[in-house]
């Protein structure tokens, strides 16, 4: 099976946590999840966070040293290894190159959603502990 490493932002501006649905032309379309992506070459995890956010969403964001989350999911096409770190809102407006919507949702509002299924434990942790453990 093959192993694919990503990273997820988990973005906080004011208390709300940005969340992205996929849009239609994405595998797991129309699903919701945490912006992020493929870490590429020596990236760092930080690096490759600012690096997708900018360009999925064009925003600017300020990424923890800490990591919040780490979940493996085994799905059709391969085994995700994502990592999650929390992500300060910098600034900027987002502009949905990649996804179908966004939304700015408070922790305990995240389960109103359908997610993707790598995310769920993240969403879980969030929904339990908030963004400050």
């Amino acid at each position: 099976m093959k192993d694919i490493y990503v990273v997820g932002a988990i973005i906080e501006n004011t208390g709300k946590i940005l969340c992205a649905q996929r849009s239609s032309s994405m595998t797991l379309s129309d699903l919701w999840e945490f912006p992020g992506g493929k870490i590429e070459g020596t990236e760092t995890h930080q690096e490759a966070l600012k690096r997708e956010i900018k360009e999925e969403l064009n925003l600017d964001i300020k990424v923890e040293a800490r990591l919040f989350e780490e979940t493996i999911y085994e799905y059709d096409f391969g085994r995700v290894h994502l990592a999650a770190y929390v992500c300060e809102y910098v600034k900027g407006i987002p502009d949905l190159t990649e996804h179908k919507a966004v939304k700015w949702l408070e922790p305990h509002e995240l389960s109103n959603l359908k997610w993707v299924p790598a995310d769920i434990p993240i969403v879980e942790k969030l929904m339990k502990e908030g963004v400050s453990t």
